[in-house]
């Protein structure tokens, strides 16, 4: 006997009480071989591709739905960068390359497509500066398509005039989007340190260091964890870390299971798995949640980034026992909007803008979904975003800005984004002005600890 009662009852409470469940299977898919000088042709192409390749994706997730009983949220792509592939077109603007992704997404079934993206941490291509001109505009006229921008690495320092540029972006994007709360900064995250194989989105791409396609695998269980430790308040962390340790070994196996699964029945390779724990607004599948159950009265108190730091290692602990390939993220995510119980810490006024910050240097992204006044400027924007890129560069971490400043709304305002992405408070932001700084230009050099050859 493989499982005893005990273990088959575990597992089902886990799905059907906990929440469990596979938060997104990403078919990675290089269209390096799609560029041609023609942006017509490369289009065509690009488009007859992914309805080649990920033409099965929708179905095989919804086959190992029915046959393992494991709710699949979100079946999606990552293609090459689209700088890297436009380039060579001559193409005036790239927003065209965005339609034809969110076309073929639409006609595949799949929730979302990662990779209106550059990579410029050290500088700009011509390709670079086009795409992320066109990124208002693209996230404005498409559904499913997400962008992102690599602006900042350990390696290179942080390329100071793209994130003067991006905080211009992001201002722009929400007011394309000024309808909608500024939803199109909802598909838009700013980098230090992008893995070219993370399954989440808004920061997924197919890297240029990757195969011709793979599958990779984000699986979440906030609820899991909670409920786990719920019959241990009294216990000490030791105890506690050791708990996290082995709930997240479970969790990741049964991503891994799946994973390997979609797989085999897509015929490309298994990628990596992402072990991050991500929530959703739904009560009972927060991280703060988590927080609070190891004793803190509300996230965002003192304490809160000593829990956080110690909940992303052991989850990251267990995970990495459990899989022999494990990328992306990886640790835990601590969106606002995405998040109820952050939602309510910030309603509260438990939570800040800098204590988030702060906690961003021991979770798996950064800034995420963060809803700011309407009326904060595009230098401020490009501050906050300088502040987190620091974080992962001096950390040899990734940390990732998602910034939305709400157009027509201030401080204290409710912001709705809808669906997976919720909805959150706007955010105060420090008064004090970062324009010379962030006027400056140029670029911070990397850390000393950089030098490793």
């Amino acid at each position: 006997m493989l499982f005893t009662p005990f273990e088959i009852q575990e597992t089902v409470d886990m799905f059907l009480r906990y929440k469990l469940d596979i938060r997104a299977i990403t078919l990675g898919v290089s269209l390096l071989d799609c560029a041609a000088a023609s942006g017509e042709e490369t289009r065509r192409r690009i488009r007859e591709k992914l309805l080649r390749t990920a033409g099965p994706l929708v179905s095989v997730g919804r086959s190992i739905e029915a046959e393992y009983g494991i709710p699949i949220i979100n079946k999606r792509l990552a293609v090459t960068p689209i700088a890297l592939i436009a380039a060579s077109s001559g193409d005036a603007g790239y927003t065209p390359y965005a339609e034809v992704l969110d076309s073929a997404a639409k006609e595949l079934g799949v929730d979302f497509v990662g990779g209106f993206s550059a990579l410029v941490q050290k500088g700009f291509s011509t390709g670079d500066l086009k795409l992320i001109e066109a990124i208002p505009e693209a996230l404005a006229v498409t559904d499913r398509v997400c962008s992102s921008v690599n602006v900042a690495s350990t390696k290179s320092g942080i390329n100071m005039d793209a994130v003067r540029r991006m905080g211009e972006i992001v201002k722009a994007a929400a007011e394309k989007t000024a309808d909608r709360d500024g939803l199109g900064c909802a598909k838009l995250v700013v980098l230090c340190n992008a893995p070219e194989d993370n399954p989440f989105m808004a920061g997924a791409f197919h890297g240029p260091g990757e195969g011709e396609n793979c599958l990779n695998v984000g699986v979440s269980g906030p609820g899991v964890i909670k409920a786990a430790l719920e019959s241990h308040r009294d216990a000490g962390f030791d105890e506690i870390a050791d708990i996290i340790k082995k709930t997240a070994f479970k969790i990741t196996r049964m991503g891994q299971l799946v994973g390997m699964e979609a797989a085999r029945r897509l015929g490309v390779p298994f990628g990596i798995l992402d072990l991050s724990l991500a929530p959703t607004p739904e009560a009972g599948d927060s991280v703060a949640r988590i927080l609070e159950e190891l004793g803190l009265e509300a996230a965002g108190t003192h304490g809160t980034t000593a829990a956080l730091a110690m909940l992303t290692d052991m989850v990251k602990k267990g995970g990495v026992m459990a899989s022999t390939h494990v990328g992306g993220f990886s640790g835990a995510f601590i969106p606002v909007s995405e998040d109820e119980g952050m939602t309510a810490a910030v309603r509260s006024g438990s939570i800040g803008l800098d204590k988030l910050e702060a906690m961003t240097s021991v979770c798996s992204v950064g800034l995420d979904m963060i809803a700011l006044p309407g009326d904060t400027s595009a230098a401020t924007i490009s501050a906050i975003i300088a502040d987190e890129m620091a974080i992962g560069m001096v950390n040899n971490k990734t940390t990732a800005a998602r910034l939305i400043p709400v157009p027509g709304k201030k401080a204290g305002d409710w912001a709705e984004f809808g669906g997976l992405l919720g909805g959150a408070p706007v955010m105060a932001v420090n008064s004090a002005g970062s324009s010379a700084f962030i006027a400056r230009g140029g670029r911070i050099p990397a850390p000393i600890h950089s030098f490793r050859n």
